[in-house]
């Protein structure tokens, strides 16, 4: 069994507070593993939190879009927020955000993981599997 590097919310927590964000309004966080990271970098920039569900993902990491999924996001009213920041926990090829932030009528749009393939990662250092608090043993 390959083994996996523990990270904590305190971590987790630390390293948003010394990140560097960009200027958004809004954090739309891509369910289930994206919910965590999303509401804890909404709450500290202390601005608006929309939650997305684009079902499972594959073994190659890719969620498995349809193109109803695709236009509940788009159909979203971001109600004037002009500056949207994507957030997942883990990216592997990085294709569904990009695919999402292509799609997303937004003035700026910008990608953000933990871990993998992103316009931003909170830890790009690692490469190796990871165990995140808020993911079943």
């Amino acid at each position: 069994m390959k083994s996996s590097l523990d990270i904590s919310f305190g971590a987790i927590s630390d390293a948003l507070h010394g990140f560097n964000f960009p200027e958004i309004d809004l954090v739309l966080g891509i369910s289930e593993g994206g919910k965590a990271p999303a509401a804890m970098i909404a709450h500290q920039l202390g601005v608006t939190l929309k939650l997305i569900n684009l079902g499972n993902k594959n073994d190659q990491g890719d969620f498995s879009l349809s193109s109803s999924e695709i236009e509940e996001v788009l159909e979203w009213d971001f109600f004037g927020h002009h500056r949207i920041l994507i957030v997942d926990d883990v990216s592997i090829t990085g294709k569904t955000l990009q695919l999402l932030k292509e799609n997303v009528r937004a003035d700026d749009v910008y990608t953000l993981v933990l871990f993998g393939e992103a316009d931003h990662v909170l830890f790009p250092k690692v490469k190796s599997a990871v165990k995140l608090p808020w993911t079943a043993e």
